[in-house]
């Protein structure tokens, strides 16, 4: 069942660029539905053309393990094997690097949103705001 609607979608968007206005730099954001399929890309001006794919990468790893990718770093030792092999598996699919976190709605994940363009400290917390937006 896909709940995560473009609106949905917008508000994150519009809210990561946002805050982003704080840290002065562009970032790039993405948001996927549950199942990690693209709702909404935003490239900020002058956003390196790599946060592309590591904004919807993180976006998508944070749908599919239903947790943050700042958690899933920071508990990568807990599996090893799962974490250094997820690139093989599954290129350019799902990136477990701070800056996604799932959107979730009445205790389920709908979608996730991924920030690209910035430190991982900077890239989660944008993260945050955006996906406390689109449910907001």
């Amino acid at each position: 069942m896909i709940e995560m609607t473009l609106a949905m979608a917008q508000r994150a968007v519009d809210a990561a660029h946002s805050a982003a206005h704080e840290h002065h730099k562009p970032y790039s954001v993405a948001v996927v539905d549950e199942a990690g399929r693209l709702v909404l890309y935003s490239r900020g001006d002058g956003a390196g053309f790599f946060t592309f794919d590591t904004s919807r990468a993180k976006a998508m790893a944070a749908a599919s393990f239903r947790r943050t990718t700042l958690d899933i770093t920071d508990h990568k030792e807990l599996n090893p094997l799962l974490w250094y092999s997820l690139p093989s598996v599954v290129p350019a699919q799902a990136l477990p690097s701070p800056g996604g976190v799932p959107i979730w709605r009445d205790g389920r994940v709908i979608g996730a949103v991924g920030i690209g363009g910035g430190t991982p400290e900077e890239d989660h917390e944008l993260a945050l705001v955006a996906a406390a937006a689109a449910v907001g």
